[in-house]
């Protein structure tokens, strides 16, 4: 298994630097040509969101769908898949960021039942409470 960075997924998704993408797919193909899978982790997966919000401007359901994409991949091995899931389809379904679900659902994992935020986006939202 070989880890991938934001910037080499960003690159292999949107394919805007010709020479770049072409890198990145090699090497993704080359990964999993031999067995091997590409890991992703949780903050690759909230900077992957973000950079395809704020420099592509990407629309939240179209960004929804490319991680649902990148999750059912086989390629690829997600770091807490599960949770990973759920947020994204929190996000889809919410007006808060992806990150803000992710800590939420990692909060609850690790025994949290509520997790406090001034974001007001999560006020109503399962597992947070708006501080006042």
């Amino acid at each position: 298994m070989k880890g991938i960075d934001t910037n080499v997924l960003v690159r292999y998704l949107v394919k805007d630097d010709k020479a770049q993408a072409e890198i990145a797919s090699a090497y993704i193909r080359e990964i999993t040509e031999s067995g091997g899978t590409c890991f992703i982790n949780i903050i690759v997966l909230c900077e992957l969101i973000w950079v395809l919000e704020s420099a592509y401007e990407f629309h939240k359901n179209e960004i929804a769908d490319v991680c649902d994409r990148i999750l059912r991949t086989k390629q690829f091995e997600i770091e807490a898949k599960d949770i990973a899931r759920r947020a994204v389809n929190d996000y889809r379904n919410g007006k808060a960021d992806f990150a803000d679900y992710i800590i939420g659902k990692i909060n609850n994992l690790n025994g949290c039942d509520i997790t406090a935020t001034f974001d007001r986006a999560l006020k109503k939202q399962d597992g947070f409470i708006l501080l006042e």
